[in-house]
């Protein structure tokens, strides 16, 4: 690495003027709506960009997302500075704060109580720190629209870049920019932010006024923010080796801190100049002492390694620029830590130090330019310190700001600890392209337990609907102590649900007797296919007309609103004995042990309350006979609530427990997959538990609906099903470590294009454990 200062900044610093009040102390001039600052002609504009799974890839996948990064840094244009700023911004307890109890049941207070307990434990465990990581430009132009035409192309480049990487990256707006400085500003104050320009304008404040804290005092090595202490370092001296652990490291460390790596990219022909020069000079200085040497007879003296190391590494330079692509650019890193008292603040400065010296590198504390440094390390796109080294793009992408992918949503539920960051896990499906998806795991690796603390979470945190299809009897206790209804669906339960029955409150611009008529016709099919008697089996063109025919006069007086009758299975099949074809008598022959005969339980009026927020369907006395009509006819009654609580405003929670046996039966898995595709637009959320993934793959429907799943929680996997899964989500050998040999409750969860491996360990000495837990003796 080179020292090269012999060069202008392109970038001029601005005049100094000594600050008489905080406000002062922020350097921005105006502001405008679409997030650009101006400091004098200095204009500046903000980009935040996700982090990626650097840490947990494998080596070939590390190699290629430092050759991308990199091609961010050789993409930055050469008439701006950049500033890559990593902010480590204090998570709060308010995340829990807003709990609703949409019921009466005493139960709720109860297990609400113990699950803000157990949540806030978690918090306190973890490092309660998050990255928010963001990309500054600025550049000097004449005008805000010189202005405007160059951060538009700027930001398409970086677009393009990060997607690359498969970083998400957006443009701050101007209240965006606003709050990162009023959080750090304002650092432990819950207040939330609430500027808006046009009404500050029509009060004639200062948007400084918003962002600034109650005070702040410049000393000779620290500063005093209202009354936390902050302090300003900067990188002083690089080893000639560096690491590209070593950012993520000191960002590591748990407190609220600023990290900026600033960059001034030096255009390729003016840098060669640069280098040329400096060449020149080493090689004057060594022909000059080889001179001295001839001159006092000494003809066989070695050059000194100093001088000759120096050739060499001027050398390795020019190659770098003129043949492997690379570019010359200044490079600042500067780092703001805040503490909450100046004795806890010298004992970080001196952490944050080893650290440095653990990579090799001294890091120094500014004197007396303390506010200097704090002007540069936030992102105002300012450099106000002199504090330079000269690299190539390669040099400086090593000091890489990417780590591991954070989960935490707004208004998402608790799905355990990242492994990484030991942050809590906040999932939101709802903000998903789809909230469709998938809970896999062998037998023992705690499918059902993460499948029961999902529904007890939107059960205590949302005012969704729940609805349970339980085809091993394991969920019938929480859905009772959670004020549900238990609906048991066999030949001889006294429970019924009449498969005719239609939704009062479902969206007529569907046309009811449509959709119903479609089921009738899958029904009969099925019916019909088993009937060995008739000659091909299934249904025909014929029998769809009879059925649509019937369809339409059974249900004619109820939706005219003559009558209130509900029709049943009796009606229809009584229908179908009216009409004059012989197709009609055989569908009706086919009927009769569902109507009158001895499997009738979905021949009678409904006798419970299908309605209630929290349903399970408890299916596992469900006879060989009955099932395919049965899971047709239960699947067709959660599709009617779903669309009903469409038109309510309201979402639904569906989860299909042992999922792999309704791909077996074609017209189940068929009706799955609609449901897989439609829900989405209705507002369901459908959860699809099994076993192996190998189940999925090898069935056409079952590939469709995964290929729909934005959402997969991996427990532990057997070994043919990891591979399929690395084909599958390309996941690297890191990752898949934590699915190989897993203990219960750990394993990869993938939220939309993240994939970050968690650690759901749940105390077993809670009422909520006993809930949930499916181990023998513990439940």
């Amino acid at each position: 690495m080179l020292n090269l200062f012999g060069r202008k900044n392109r970038i001029k610093k601005q005049k100094r003027k000594i600050a008489r009040t905080v406000q002062q102390s922020i350097p921005i001039d105006a502001i405008y709506k679409d997030g650009i600052f101006r400091t004098g002609r200095l204009f500046s504009k903000s980009w935040k960009f996700s982090d990626i799974n650097y840490a947990v890839a494998s080596d070939d996948d590390q190699l290629q997302m430092f050759l991308a990064h990199s091609a961010i840094l050789n993409g930055l244009p050469t008439d701006a500075m950049a500033e890559i700023t990593i902010y480590n911004r204090q998570l709060h307890n308010k995340v829990f704060e807003q709990i609703t109890t949409p019921s009466d049941n005493p139960n709720y207070r109860k297990y609400t109580q113990e699950l803000n307990g157990i949540l806030c434990d978690k918090m306190s465990e973890s490092n309660n720190i998050v990255h928010e990581k963001y990309i500054t430009v600025a550049t000097e132009k004449k005008n805000i629209e010189e202005a405007r035409t160059f951060f538009t192309r700027v930001g398409n480049d970086l677009t393009a870049d990060y997607a690359k990487i498969s970083s998400k990256i957006a443009e701050l707006g101007y209240k965006d920019r606003l709050r990162i400085f009023n959080d750090f500003f304002k650092t432990g104050e819950n207040e939330e932010f609430d500027f808006d320009i046009k009404k500050a304008m029509a009060k004639g404040a200062d948007f400084k006024d918003y962002i600034a804290p109650d005070s702040l005092e410049f000393k000779k090595d620290y500063i005093k923010i209202g009354d936390k202490y902050a302090r300003t370092v900067f990188l002083k001296e690089y080893p000639s080796f560096l690491k590209d652990s070593m950012i993520s490291e000191l960002t590591d460390f748990s407190r609220s801190m600023m990290l900026s790596i600033t960059i001034q990219p030096i255009p390729t022909d003016e840098a060669v100049k640069i280098v040329q020069k400096k060449l020149l000079a080493i090689e004057t200085d060594i022909t000059k002492w080889q001179q001295k040497q001839n001159e006092n007879n000494n003809f066989s003296a070695n050059i000194p390694y100093e001088m000759e190391q120096m050739r060499k590494e001027i050398k390795e330079f020019l190659d770098d620029l003129t043949t492997r692509d690379q570019r010359m650019m200044f490079v600042t890193v500067t780092l703001l830590h805040i503490a909450d008292s100046l004795e806890q603040l010298d004992n970080d400065t001196e952490t944050l130090m080893s650290i440095g010296r653990k990579h090799l590198c001294n890091f120094a504390t500014l004197k007396y330019q303390q506010e200097d440094g704090m002007q540069t390390v936030l992102p105002f796109g300012i450099l106000n310190i002199k504090a330079m080294r000269t690299l190539t793009t390669e040099s400086t992408a090593v000091l890489s700001p990417y780590k591991t992918q954070e989960i935490i949503d707004k208004g998402g539920l608790y799905y355990g600890i990242n492994a990484i960051s030991h942050n809590l896990l906040m999932c939101n499906r709802k903000l998903l392209l789809n909230g469709n998806g998938f809970i896999l795991g062998v037998s023992g690796s705690g499918k059902s337990f993460a499948a029961k603390m999902e529904i007890l979470m939107s059960a205590l945190f949302s005012n969704d609907d729940i609805i349970v299809i339980d085809v091993e009897r394991e969920y019938g206790s929480l859905i009772r102590n959670l004020g549900g209804e238990v609906i048991t669906l066999s030949a001889s339960s006294k429970n019924h649900i009449n498969a005719l029955e239609i939704n009062n409150d479902i969206d007529m611009d569907e046309n009811p007797v449509s959709i119903k008529s479609e089921f009738l016709i899958s029904l009969f099919d099925q019916l019909l296919k088993s009937n060995d008697s008739r000659l091909g089996g299934g249904v025909g063109a014929k029998d769809k007309s009879i059925i649509d025919r019937c369809a339409i006069k059974v249900y004619g007086e109820y939706l005219s609103g003559k009558s209130e009758y509900m029709p049943t299975l009796v009606d229809f099949r009584n229908e179908l004995l009216r009409q004059p074809e012989d197709e009609a008598q055989d569908l009706a022959l086919s009927l009769e042990i569902f109507t009158t005969g001895s499997l009738d339980a979905f021949a009678h009026q409904s006798d419970v309350n299908t309605n209630n927020r929290i349903v399970a369907y408890d299916i596992l006395e469900l006879g060989e006979q009955m099932k395919s009509i049965g899971l047709l006819i239960m699947l067709d009654n959660i599709f009617n609530r779903v669309m009903a609580n469409r038109r309510r405003g309201k979402y639904t929670r569906v989860y299909v427990d042992e999922a792999h046996l309704y791909f077996k039966n074609p017209y189940s898995a068929d009706f799955l997959l609609k449901c897989w595709k439609r829900f989405r637009k209705y507002g369901g959320l459908l959860t699809g538990i099994t076993q192996n993934i190998s189940d999925c793959l090898l069935n056409e429907t079952a590939r469709g609906m995964l290929s729909n799943s934005e959402f997969l929680l991996l427990l532990n996997q057997a070994p043919s099903d990891r591979k399929d899964l690395s084909e599958l989500l390309s996941i690297s050998d890191t990752q898949m470590s934590y699915i190989t040999n897993a203990g219960a409750g750990r394993g990869l969860i993938k939220v939309g294009g993240s994939i970050v491996p968690f650690i759901n360990e749940f105390p077993t000495d809670t009422e909520l454990y006993k809930l949930m837990s499916t181990k023998p003796g513990e439940g």
